[in-house]
């Protein structure tokens, strides 16, 4: 009861507001210590969701600014149709035996700078595969043209996650992460076509970039636990020809 007969209401906890008064602090230290420990932990929060934010974009291609990005040197009132006409794909087919891809990116394809798509057509000859490889800057879907593959990707846990698609199927492989596809049929070759969240995805392929990238001997045999015969045999294929 204050002076003058004013009653005064309960004030909540600090903990159920999320809010404090000049009360709260009469109450001691310890509620003092808890409103601290409860800012910091919201601190925490947002500096979390903020870097979430921030790779997440960095991941990514920048957002522009107009209808379309205009080549350096190029004046925009001379782009005509063309410009946004890509025809490279047409004669692409893989060499007998072997498996190969023609990408489009804003390399190739300038008229895709800075808007986040880029695709890559890929031709699969009986027995041959595209080797585990990753996408470190965008996501891949898949669409089977003709033929039969037998795809896979590993999360970060290590699990293993497998179809088989055939013509008219999708299948998605998450940005970053491990994946591969493999044409099993002895007599058919399959072909498909793979868009990516962006107009340069990049492509990291293990057996390449570990084997063929002037890794120390030392690492990789002790971390494949091989012979150094079969180190050799292993970067083979990946030594310049002369």
């Amino acid at each position: 009861m204050l002076a003058g007969g004013v009653e005064r209401k309960a004030l909540t906890s600090p903990q159920d507001s999320g809010s404090f008064s000049i009360d709260d602090l009469r109450g001691g230290v310890p509620n003092v210590a808890g409103l601290i420990l409860n800012v910091m932990a919201s601190l925490k929060l947002a500096v979390s969701l903020v870097l979430t934010f921030v790779l997440a974009v960095h991941g990514r291609d920048p957002d522009v600014t107009t209808d379309f990005v205009v080549p350096p040197g190029v004046n925009a009132s001379t782009i005509t149709g063309e410009f946004f006409t890509f025809r490279e794909l047409r004669d692409f087919s893989a060499p007998a035996g072997t498996f190969a891809s023609k990408k489009v990116t804003h390399v190739e394809f300038p008229a895709l700078t800075g808007l986040g798509v880029g695709v890559t057509l890929l031709e699969y000859r009986p027995k041959t595969v595209n080797p585990p490889h990753t996408h470190p800057r965008g996501t891949e879907l898949l669409f089977v043209l003709s033929g039969s593959l037998d795809v896979g990707v590993v999360d970060s846990a290590n699990k293993l996650y497998s179809a088989t698609i055939s013509k008219g199927d999708l299948f998605v492989f998450p940005q970053g992460l491990v994946h591969f596809q493999i044409n099993k049929s002895a007599k058919k070759p399959a072909r498909a076509i793979s868009a990516f969240g962006s107009s340069n995805a990049g492509t990291i392929s293990l057996p390449r970039n570990v084997f063929g990238s002037g890794i120390d001997d030392a690492v990789l045999l002790s971390a494949f636990q091989i012979t150094a015969d079969e180190l050799k045999a292993l970067k083979a294929p990946f030594q310049p020809t002369m």
